[in-house]
């Protein structure tokens, strides 16, 4: 599951309208549908929420809309302007400790046929009310023999602050950071559906978590996340500046 706004793609015979800030979107694919009605995310940036005391986390990520139990595996297709990209993203049974927090580490790649386009591994850890912080990542991406880091980022590390991807009790129309470094990270979101529906390969889902996210360093982006429960992200839908989309097509848990 990637977190930036920017990495997408699309899955064919789609629609989406969009007027203003308010987005309705309507997505038809192998059959199936998406549906959340609700106004998208504002641009303003909201400040980055206090991290809780070490002491206040628990050890697992088991959110039921953001389930990171170790061993567990998704597998995304890409459709449309990106045919033929598949993201691959397992939990490891491994954690990392920032800002003395225990943190669990979820490796994401994203390959183009056989060719990993990037590798990422990103940190999550749960607080005891159960909101899932996001802490940073070590990304990669390659491109013309290059590999380009820029965007990783630490809780604690040059004036970098660690956000939020999923509270506990999310409250609608309410934005949030997920992730804070002045110039290099400052993703957003906000809450525009608490019981919407989607459609993906993997199956359909019923009171889906729907999110409108965007960032203030591509204030053109804007992307809707879908969170269905026991299983996390099952699509993304990026409605601006151009149409993308991609779909849980497996799930396997060890």
């Amino acid at each position: 599951m990637r977190t930036s706004t920017t990495r997408t793609a699309t899955i064919a015979v789609c629609t989406v309208a969009a007027v203003g800030l308010g987005v309705a979107a309507s997505a038809q694919a192998g059959g199936t549908a998406v549906h959340s009605s609700a106004s998208a995310a504002t641009r303003s940036t909201p400040p980055p929420p206090t991290l809780p005391r070490p002491r206040d986390f628990v050890r697992v990520v088991d959110n039921p809309y953001l389930p990171f139990v170790p061993g567990t595996r998704w597998v995304y297709k890409g459709y449309g302007e990106e045919a033929g990209e598949r993201n691959v993203v397992m939990v490891l049974h491994r954690t990392k400790v920032i800002e003395g927090i225990t943190a669990t580490v979820v490796h994401d790649v994203v390959l183009e046929g056989k060719k990993v386009t990037e590798d990422t591994r990103d940190w999550y850890a749960q607080d005891r009310l159960g909101n899932v912080w996001y802490l940073g990542e070590r990304s990669k991406e390659f491109q013309d023999g290059k590999v380009d880091t820029s965007g990783s980022w630490q809780a604690g590390v040059n004036g970098a602050k660690a956000g939020i991807l999923m509270p506990a009790d999310p409250v609608l129309d309410r934005s949030y950071a997920q992730e804070f470094e002045p110039g290099d990270a400052e993703d957003q979101a906000k809450v525009i559906d608490l019981d919407g529906q989607i459609g993906v390969p993997f199956g359909h889902f019923d009171h889906v978590r729907v999110t409108s996210e965007s960032s203030a360093l591509e204030p053109k982006v804007v992307e809707l996340k879908f969170y269905a429960k026991g299983v996390g992200v099952a699509s993304e839908i990026q409605t601006s500046p151009r149409y993308a989309r991609t779909a849980l097509v497996k799930m396997t848990k060890q």
